[in-house]
């Protein structure tokens, strides 16, 4: 299929009627629709970062945003890693030690989340 075709079946389909919701309902919809099928298919980008080191400005970049599903889709793409490790370092970063395992209290990662979350003055 071309682009043009793709672009012309594609707002063919936003300009069906959904459950009498308005416009901009639709659009939040539609925005919310992306967001799942990015993280639903992300086998299909390239991950090729997946299970390496983090570095200390990509966890500030990714904990100075809100934890969202559009973030954690947003930096999974950014740094080629899969969205759970996105939504993984927003949960420790957040999580009080006294609630963590003896395991993950001396992970390594854990403590580099923990450190840069303190940095950026996010308790947990």
């Amino acid at each position: 299929m071309k682009r043009k075709e793709f672009k012309e079946n594609l707002f063919a389909a936003l300009d069906n009627d959904v459950d009498d919701i308005t416009y901009d309902e639709k659009m939040v919809l539609v925005h919310n629709l992306l967001v799942d099928y990015e993280k639903e298919n992300e086998t299909k980008r390239d991950i090729t970062n997946k299970g390496e080191k983090w570095t200390d400005e990509e966890l500030k970049i990714i904990l100075s945003a809100a934890p969202t599903k559009e973030n954690c889709v947003k930096y999974a793409r950014l740094f080629k890693r899969g969205y759970g490790s996105i939504e993984q370092i927003y949960r420790w970063s957040v999580t009080p030690k006294k609630d963590m395992s003896d395991e993950r209290k001396e992970d390594s990662f854990v403590k580099q989340v923990k450190r840069i979350a303190k940095e950026l003055g996010i308790r947990g």
